[in-house]
């Protein structure tokens, strides 16, 4: 059913960011076209990502019965207001790369990569009121509200993700809150939408909701595992960066928490790149690695629970479990 679904949210995304394609503003849209992966050098697959978001959105529309060919739109929207904190992401976290590729603002200078990203936010927005083409006002206003509610959850979770990077009294208790802003949100808000866009009752659309919450708290905790402890031949990403970049993660945090030799040498300066296998082990043997795939199980168990809760049905419903294991490196 994916191999259905990608072919269509893309036409509809390139539809939507199509606004900016005017005489004056060429070179503006092709930015947008550049970050989204669909022009420039390295474009393709690689370049687009796996479109999970929008996928979500559609796949939750139709596992509740409903046409997902009419919910086009709101998946569009996600997908853009994902890639609209991507853009603004690489400028406040100064990343030359996105996807192998040099980012929108090492190309075009900040400035412009902002305007980039206000952009996409605002198309995003524009995308969701075309849902007023095939569904009633009040229907379209409650998606749309979720949509406005979470795009505010991802700033407190970017602004408690930058407000951490110099703390160094931070808890487990203070994690939770970024994750579920960065990560958590928009995944919930996706399943969340496609429920409401459905016609799925109250209970089931809280399920749905639940269901894409804990599954991106659950992926944040597996991606937290990896950055440190993971195959970088897997993972496609340096597992030493973590470590040596400072990043808070949820095993950090726990090293931190014991008090013991880690949370010593974490205090007394940055990790250097040739210690930072040693230091991995080190926060293994003190637990952080049980911990951290503890959390993510019990996570796991959250999210798959709410969605046999909420009884997915045919096909779509198959698919959206099966991409939730994939996710969550289950066997389905």
């Amino acid at each position: 059913m994916i191999s259905n679904l990608l072919p269509r949210i893309e036409t509809e995304l390139q539809q939507q960011v199509s606004r900016l394609d005017t005489p004056r503003t060429k070179i503006f849209h092709e930015m947008l076209t550049y970050h989204m992966g669909w022009t420039g050098e390295g474009a393709g697959p690689e370049a687009t990502g796996k479109r999970i978001r929008p996928l979500m959105v559609l796949l939750t529309t139709s596992s509740c019965g409903a046409d997902w060919q009419l919910a086009l739109p709101a998946a569009a929207a996600v997908e853009l207001v994902h890639n609209f904190s991507l853009v603004h992401d690489d400028i406040q976290d100064n990343s030359p790369k996105r996807r192998g590729r040099p980012t929108v603002w090492t190309k075009w200078d900040m400035p412009q990569a902002i305007n980039v990203g206000d952009a996409l936010f605002v198309i995003s927005n524009q995308a969701m009121m075309d849902l007023a083409k095939n569904y009633p006002a009040e229907k379209v206003v409650r998606a749309a509200t979720v949509l406005h509610n979470t795009c505010l959850d991802l700033t407190r979770g970017q602004f408690l993700d930058m407000s951490y990077e110099n703390r160094n009294d931070l808890t487990i208790e203070d994690y939770w809150p970024m994750i579920a802003g960065k990560t958590a949100a928009l995944i919930a808000a996706c399943t969340q939408i496609g429920s409401i866009l459905s016609g799925a009752d109250d209970a089931t659309i809280e399920l749905y909701r639940i269901f894409g919450r804990d599954l991106g708290l659950a992926f944040q905790v597996q991606d937290d595992i990896l950055g440190i402890w993971g195959d970088e031949a897997l993972t496609g990403k340096s597992a030493a960066s973590d470590l040596a970049e400072g990043k808070n993660s949820l095993p950090v945090l726990y090293g931190i928490s014991q008090q013991k030799r880690f949370a010593k040498r974490w205090a007394a300066s940055a990790i250097r790149p040739d210690e930072v296998a040693e230091v991995a082990q080190m926060l293994a043997d003190e637990g952080a690695l049980e911990f951290s795939k503890h959390e993510a199980e019990r996570l796991t168990d959250q999210s798959l629970e709410a969605l046999m809760k909420a009884n997915p049905k045919g096909d779509a419903g198959k698919t959206l479990s099966q991409l939730a294991h994939k996710l969550l490196n289950r066997s389905s």
